[in-house]
Protein backbone atom coordinates (compact mmCIF):
# COMPACT_ATOMS: atom_id res chain seq x y z
CA UNK A 1 0.00 0.00 0.00
CA UNK A 2 3.21 2.48 0.83
CA UNK A 3 4.20 2.15 -3.16
CA UNK A 4 0.47 3.59 -3.97
CA UNK A 5 1.49 6.74 -1.34
CA UNK A 6 4.91 7.04 -2.84
CA UNK A 7 3.58 6.94 -6.04
CA UNK A 8 0.97 9.61 -5.50
CA UNK A 9 3.68 11.30 -3.88
CA UNK A 10 5.97 11.00 -6.47
CA UNK A 11 2.71 12.46 -9.22
CA UNK A 12 1.74 15.83 -7.72
CA UNK A 13 3.52 19.00 -7.08
CA UNK A 14 1.19 20.76 -5.30
CA UNK A 15 -0.77 20.07 -1.64
CA UNK A 16 -3.22 21.60 0.14
CA UNK A 17 -1.42 22.40 3.38
CA UNK A 18 -3.64 23.22 6.72
CA UNK A 19 -1.74 24.41 9.66
CA UNK A 20 -3.30 25.59 13.37
CA UNK A 21 -3.75 29.41 13.65
CA UNK A 22 -2.91 30.88 17.09
CA UNK A 23 -6.97 31.41 17.53
CA UNK A 24 -7.31 27.35 16.90
CA UNK A 25 -8.69 28.05 13.49
CA UNK A 26 -7.51 25.68 10.46
CA UNK A 27 -5.23 27.89 8.08
CA UNK A 28 -5.17 26.32 4.71
CA UNK A 29 -2.90 27.39 1.72
CA UNK A 30 -1.50 25.56 -1.32
CA UNK A 31 2.30 24.56 -1.43
CA UNK A 32 4.08 23.04 -3.75
CA UNK A 33 6.13 19.83 -2.40
CA UNK A 34 8.46 17.31 -3.40
CA UNK A 35 8.62 13.82 -1.38
CA UNK A 36 11.55 10.98 -0.61
CA UNK A 37 9.89 8.09 0.06
CA UNK A 38 7.22 9.56 2.69
CA UNK A 39 9.13 12.51 3.62
CA UNK A 40 7.34 15.31 2.45
CA UNK A 41 9.69 18.48 1.82
CA UNK A 42 8.45 22.27 1.10
CA UNK A 43 9.41 25.55 1.46
CA UNK A 44 7.88 28.91 3.17
CA UNK A 45 8.62 32.62 4.51
CA UNK A 46 10.18 32.70 7.85
CA UNK A 47 7.85 35.55 8.50
CA UNK A 48 4.60 33.99 7.05
CA UNK A 49 1.52 32.67 8.80
CA UNK A 50 2.54 29.22 8.01
CA UNK A 51 5.79 29.22 9.78
CA UNK A 52 4.74 31.14 12.48
CA UNK A 53 1.81 28.51 13.31
CA UNK A 54 4.35 25.87 12.73
CA UNK A 55 6.52 27.35 15.32
CA UNK A 56 3.81 27.33 17.61
CA UNK A 57 2.28 24.11 16.84
CA UNK A 58 3.90 21.82 14.41
CA UNK A 59 0.48 19.39 13.40
CA UNK A 60 0.11 20.08 9.81
CA UNK A 61 -2.93 18.61 7.47
CA UNK A 62 -2.11 17.89 3.77
CA UNK A 63 -4.71 16.77 0.85
CA UNK A 64 -2.68 15.81 -2.25
CA UNK A 65 -4.32 14.92 -5.86
CA UNK A 66 -5.88 15.70 -8.97
CA UNK A 67 -9.44 16.72 -10.50
CA UNK A 68 -10.25 13.82 -12.46
CA UNK A 69 -13.33 13.34 -15.08
CA UNK A 70 -14.12 10.08 -13.89
CA UNK A 71 -14.48 9.44 -10.65
CA UNK A 72 -13.48 5.85 -10.25
CA UNK A 73 -9.93 7.12 -11.85
CA UNK A 74 -9.43 9.34 -8.43
CA UNK A 75 -5.98 8.55 -6.25
CA UNK A 76 -5.81 10.99 -3.28
CA UNK A 77 -4.31 11.66 -0.49
CA UNK A 78 -5.45 13.12 3.09
CA UNK A 79 -2.07 13.06 5.60
CA UNK A 80 -1.91 14.39 8.91
CA UNK A 81 2.05 14.89 9.74
CA UNK A 82 3.80 16.64 11.94
CA UNK A 83 5.99 19.19 10.08
CA UNK A 84 9.60 20.94 11.17
CA UNK A 85 12.41 22.89 9.76
CA UNK A 86 15.52 21.08 8.33
CA UNK A 87 18.14 22.20 10.30
CA UNK A 88 20.62 19.26 8.65
CA UNK A 89 22.55 20.71 6.04
CA UNK A 90 22.98 17.67 3.58
CA UNK A 91 19.07 16.89 3.70
CA UNK A 92 18.13 20.89 3.31
CA UNK A 93 20.18 20.53 0.17
CA UNK A 94 19.00 17.22 -1.06
CA UNK A 95 15.44 18.69 -0.26
CA UNK A 96 15.49 22.09 -2.44
CA UNK A 97 17.45 20.06 -5.07
CA UNK A 98 14.49 18.00 -5.11
CA UNK A 99 12.05 21.11 -4.65
CA UNK A 100 13.66 22.48 -7.39
CA UNK A 101 14.02 19.09 -10.17
CA UNK A 102 9.71 18.93 -9.52
CA UNK A 103 8.92 22.62 -10.04
CA UNK A 104 12.09 23.85 -13.02
CA UNK A 105 10.68 26.92 -13.21
CA UNK A 106 11.86 27.89 -9.83
CA UNK A 107 15.21 27.77 -11.24
CA UNK A 108 14.51 31.32 -13.22
CA UNK A 109 14.63 32.99 -9.25
CA UNK A 110 17.29 33.23 -6.87
CA UNK A 111 17.74 30.52 -4.78
CA UNK A 112 16.19 30.54 -1.62
CA UNK A 113 17.71 31.81 1.49
CA UNK A 114 17.75 30.49 5.03
CA UNK A 115 17.24 34.20 6.78
CA UNK A 116 13.86 34.73 4.50
CA UNK A 117 12.83 30.84 3.86
CA UNK A 118 12.49 27.97 5.10
CA UNK A 119 12.79 24.23 3.83
CA UNK A 120 10.23 22.09 5.76
CA UNK A 121 9.57 18.24 6.57
CA UNK A 122 6.52 16.91 7.33
CA UNK A 123 6.47 13.49 8.54
CA UNK A 124 3.12 11.71 8.15
CA UNK A 125 1.91 10.14 11.32
CA UNK A 126 -1.73 9.06 9.60
CA UNK A 127 -2.37 8.68 5.56
CA UNK A 128 -5.82 8.28 4.25
CA UNK A 129 -5.15 6.60 0.70
CA UNK A 130 -8.37 7.10 -1.43
CA UNK A 131 -8.68 4.72 -4.46
CA UNK A 132 -12.04 5.10 -6.12
CA UNK A 133 -10.79 2.45 -8.51
CA UNK A 134 -11.90 -0.28 -5.61
CA UNK A 135 -15.32 1.44 -5.45
CA UNK A 136 -16.53 5.19 -5.05
CA UNK A 137 -15.50 5.93 -1.39
CA UNK A 138 -13.09 3.98 -1.09
CA UNK A 139 -10.04 4.23 1.23
CA UNK A 140 -7.36 2.94 3.21
CA UNK A 141 -6.25 4.69 6.95
CA UNK A 142 -2.84 4.28 7.67
CA UNK A 143 -1.20 4.68 10.82
CA UNK A 144 2.66 5.15 10.05
CA UNK A 145 5.68 5.50 12.23
CA UNK A 146 8.56 8.15 12.12
CA UNK A 147 10.19 5.79 10.18
CA UNK A 148 7.39 5.49 7.34
CA UNK A 149 6.46 1.62 8.49
CA UNK A 150 2.90 0.79 8.96
CA UNK A 151 1.31 0.28 12.07
CA UNK A 152 -1.98 -0.30 11.20
CA UNK A 153 -4.33 -0.12 8.33
CA UNK A 154 -7.90 -0.35 8.14
CA UNK A 155 -9.51 -0.13 5.18
CA UNK A 156 -13.11 1.83 4.60
CA UNK A 157 -15.79 3.04 2.61
CA UNK A 158 -18.21 6.05 2.86
CA UNK A 159 -21.60 6.49 1.01
CA UNK A 160 -22.19 9.73 -0.08
CA UNK A 161 -25.60 8.67 -1.52
CA UNK A 162 -24.11 7.85 -5.12
CA UNK A 163 -23.77 3.97 -4.19
CA UNK A 164 -20.48 2.57 -4.78
CA UNK A 165 -21.12 1.44 -8.43
CA UNK A 166 -20.34 2.91 -11.43
CA UNK A 167 -22.50 3.18 -14.75
CA UNK A 168 -20.81 2.85 -17.71
CA UNK A 169 -19.73 5.82 -19.82
CA UNK A 170 -22.15 5.94 -22.54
Amino acid sequence: MLDQVVHILRDNRLASLATVDPEGWPHCTMVGFASHELRIYFAIARDGQKFSDISRDNRVSLAIGRDVINPSSIRALAIKARSNVIDDGEEHRRALDMLLSKRPALKLLAAPNNQSSAIMVALPEQIRLLDYSKGYGHSVLLDVDPDGKVLDAKEQVHNWGYGREFKPVE
